[in-house]
């Protein structure tokens, strides 16, 4: 009975957590459906545009550098007041590709800057280049992104006063229809992006700086310490140690920036590891520095939130399998129905987590009923392969709260829609099948009887949630195995 107790405690103490993380959510829809109401005055353009620097890093990105150049070459900002340094730290024929491109523009005041080292990855690369940087704001996108052409025009008037030293675009999609995977990435994506960025800081909760499409007052990185290359997502660590001196982040969300999404579950894996670890390695850094400090509750209450959100990976995977026990000891009398009847309260995070996802999906959508018809098919999907990433996830966690440290490994880009490369050809492909894809498939097939044998007794209490967890994990699991292997 005390294993069946310590079982119960596990699930309980699971699933607090996550109703717990489900009502920050909920007060964050609050936040953003009441600021809806709220008409935003656009601020007007300054007198004197400022010098602008604009960093592109880069590292092995064949399929996807010579769009950006061509994008960023077309921004529409005063000639002599822009700077764009190509951050460039490739080891392949992506060096060369880049310098012939630059040929083709003369007039434009492009700066290749090349290192060797890769010290510091990508921190390490905008650190060196900030060196050089000649503008008073800095505009910073990613390889895999196509800049507006009116981005700087639309961003630096937000800079009306001293105290505001960062600006955000809200991500769209440009393959977000080429496959099931894309569109329950971008289905999860503009859940953060309006819902969550656009609730916290309507209400002047922490937001952070996204590592792409936004721009940065330079005076706002230097006094916040600069970049710091000592864990996976230096773009949450200084946006943490930026607002904690007072320094005010702007969201927009009508201002788009639109970018690619990994089309394959390797890829998606990738990069999901590095965010995951990244945030709980900001939450090791900054939690009890926020907790000690002066700030409101709400604002307290919801930076704790953002910083641990990752950790509801963990909750997952204690959750699910403790209920197999907690299931079991129900069905031998060893658990009061009691139990079981107030779980039930447990069932207001799961849908408030839904509306948050719903409301995202619908958002400045026409065609409502047929929005919503295809919300309610993808919401379940999303959850579903959100609960097979858990181990995969759940790992990466584990790794940043404990400390352990790991190299930058950047997602792999493919430039799917420009017809000129296939996912096979891509080179930039993992082939190494990791140990957990396997425990994925081990748990695939584990839930996959939990199903069976809950139909065949007739026990339908936890039937819902072990069927989400295996076709979550058996998607997960054939998805991965399918792509490793395209690089064999």
């Amino acid at each position: 009975m005390i294993f069946i107790y310590f079982l119960l405690g596990v699930y309980t103490l699971g699933m607090l957590f996550i109703l717990v993380y489900s009502l920050a959510q909920g007060h964050l829809l609050f936040s953003f459906l009441r600021s809806r109401r709220v008409k935003e005055r656009i601020p007007p353009n300054p007198k004197t545009w400022p010098l602008v620097t604009i960093q592109l890093p880069i590292f092995n990105e064949l399929y996807v550098v010579d769009r950006l150049i061509e994008a960023v070459s077309k921004i529409n900002y005063p000639k002599e007041l822009i700077q764009i340094q190509l951050l460039d730290d490739s080891t392949d024929e992506t060096s060369t590709l880049i310098q012939e491109k630059l040929k083709l523009f003369p007039e434009v005041n492009f700066q290749y800057l090349h290192r060797v080292n890769r010290v510091g990855f990508k921190a390490g690369a905008l650190r060196e280049g900030l060196e050089k940087a000649t503008g008073e704001f800095i505009a910073i996108f990613d390889a895999d992104f196509i800049p507006d052409p009116d981005f700087l025009l639309k961003t630096i008037p937000y800079f009306n006063t001293e105290n505001v030293g960062m600006v955000q675009s809200r991500w769209t999609h440009l393959n977000e229809h080429y496959s099931l995977l894309t569109r329950m990435q971008a289905f999860a994506l503009d859940a953060h992006f309006l819902i969550e960025q656009i609730g916290r800081n309507s209400q002047k909760a922490f937001i952070n700086f996204n590592g792409t499409g936004g721009v940065w007052r330079k005076k706002c990185i230097l006094d916040a310490g600069n970049w710091h290359d000592n864990m996976l997502t230096e773009d949450l660590d200084l946006s943490y140690r930026a607002q904690q001196r007072g320094w005010e982040f702007v969201y927009r969300r009508e201002i788009e920036s639109p970018a690619e999404l990994p089309p394959i579950m390797s890829a998606i894996k990738s990069q999901q590891f590095r965010w995951t670890k990244g945030g709980a390695e900001c939450a090791s850094k900054h939690a009890m520095n926020v907790l000690k400090s002066s700030l409101p509750f709400s604002t307290k209450f919801h930076a704790m939130a953002h910083l641990f959100n990752s950790s509801i990976f963990i909750a997952i995977i204690l959750v699910s399998i403790s209920s197999i026990g907690v299931w079991w000891a129900g069905q031998q009398g060893m658990i009061s129905p009691l139990v079981f009847r107030l779980a039930g309260i447990f069932l207001i995070g799961f849908v408030l987590i839904a509306c948050v996802y719903l409301v995202a999906f619908l958002y400045g959508k026409k065609g409502f009923w047929k929005n919503l018809l295809q919300g309610f098919y993808l919401l379940p999907l999303f959850l579903s392969v959100s609960m097979g990433l858990a181990l995969h996830n759940a790992q990466a966690v584990m790794e940043g709260l404990s400390g352990k440290k790991s190299p930058f490994i950047r997602t792999p880009k493919f430039n799917l829609e420009s017809g000129k490369t296939g996912l096979k050809s891509n080179a930039y492909l993992a082939s190494k099948i990791p140990f957990t894809t396997w425990f994925e498939g081990v748990f695939a097939l584990i839930f996959i009887a939990m199903v069976f044998i809950h139909l065949q007794l007739g026990s339908y209490e936890l039937l819902p949630f072990h069927l989400m967890l295996a076709v979550g994990y058996s998607l997960v699991f054939i998805t991965s195995f399918r792509s490793y292997g395209l690089s064999r």
